[in-house]
């Protein structure tokens, strides 16, 4: 119930910004928008990114934020020439399905972070999606940062908005816009993380029930290949965090290293959890496959049980059925009766004895 409310909560801070429409994009089909940033108060959108690149350092004051969205290599060819960014850079840039990583090239860094969104669904089956993932990446310099976006998730409309909320952060510099992705991003994999919680904790009460359903093994395993997708996003981004919280980087200020460190302390405690996670569905598996083999062993001793019970009138009938002449009681009067009879008394003291064993 917790869990729920702070996603409910989380949803209704963030308001859903789509920069990607077109009336947005004036500079090209893959330009979100380009700002310019000084003295932490945005100033007018840069119709040229190379004039706005021109006047922040002339004045030696503020940065140009790019945003882009899945751009091709063409398109991000021009602005990697004006900022001087690195090829390899820009190569892993175009094209997508990076490692969650941060690289400094220079006075430049590259970094690459993985979004992530919990997709809701009625009830989990053996093929339910949990967990989308896509990419964010960005380029911090001194007087600029260039962000990235691959997929249709991680708009970074709700950072920008927070950021232009709070003057004294954006005063920091590029910096505070790579802590403020950071934090975004970190923030949904916490979210997540609790989100998946619930699709466990459904699948933990199905498993332990009284009439636990033979088929939750498929959910078991979609759940753990989620979270394996999870786990992808999410664990390979704490040292690059603590990097930029610890070492000495040109572009990091000494005082946004700490806001970093509380970042890294945020994706430690995601990672354990889905780690914890992990273990919990290693142990459910278990528990439900060993409620699997015990019932199979039920049904194997009520099916021996009844073969016993049956085996003994086959065994009589076969003898009366071998057609020989001299068979005892064959010309009695009540040697018919009395070979059903003890048939039946056979048969209920097995079955008696089955019963009180617990086969039956």
């Amino acid at each position: 119930m917790f869990s729920n409310l702070r996603r409910a909560v989380r949803r209704g801070y963030r308001r859903a910004v789509d920069l990607s429409h077109p009336a947005r994009s004036p500079l090209g089909s893959s330009v979100v928008n380009c700002l310019v940033y000084r003295d932490g108060v945005r100033q007018d959108d840069c119709a040229e990114v190379e004039e706005a690149l021109r006047r922040v350092r002339k004045t030696g004051d503020g940065f140009v934020w790019i945003g882009l969205h899945e751009p091709a290599q063409s398109e991000l060819a021009g602005l990697a020439e004006l900022f001087g960014l690195h090829p390899l850079a820009v190569e892993d840039a175009v094209n997508a399905h990076q490692r969650p990583k941060v690289e400094r090239y220079g006075d430049t860094l590259f970094s690459v972070f993985k979004t992530v969104r919990y997709v809701e669904h009625e009830e989990l089956t053996a093929t339910s999606e949990v967990v989308e993932t896509g990419e964010l990446m960005a380029f911090t310099g001194t007087d600029f940062v260039i962000t990235i976006r691959h997929g249709g998730r991680g708009t970074l409309g709700p950072v920008r908005e927070e950021l232009e909320a709070a003057p004294d952060q954006l005063l920091r510099g590029p910096a505070a816009v790579l802590h403020a992705m950071a934090d975004h991003v970190v923030d949904d994999y916490v979210a997540v993380t609790d989100a998946v919680q619930n699709d466990i904790d459904a699948v933990e009460t199905a498993v332990f029930s009284e009439n636990g359903g033979r088929g939750d093994a498929g959910r078991i395993y979609q759940l753990k290949r989620e979270l394996l997708e999870l786990r992808r996003a999410v664990a390979p981004l704490s040292r690059p965090l603590q990097q930029l919280a610890t070492q000495p980087i040109p572009v990091i200020p000494p005082e946004i290293r700490a806001y970093f460190r509380d970042v890294a302390d945020h994706v430690t405690r995601a990672t354990e959890q889905i780690g914890a996670y992990d273990n919990l569905l290693d142990s459910i598996l278990q528990a439900h496959l060993a409620q699997v083999t015990v019932a199979q062993n039920e049904d194997m001793r009520k099916i021996t049980a009844w073969a016993a019970i049956v085996a003994v009138p086959t065994m009589v009938c076969g003898v009366y059925g071998m057609n020989f002449d001299h068979m005892p009681e064959l010309h009695w009067t009540y040697g018919y009766p009395l070979v059903l009879g003890v048939m039946a008394l056979a048969c209920f003291a097995i079955h008696r004895g089955f019963r009180r064993n617990g086969w039956l």
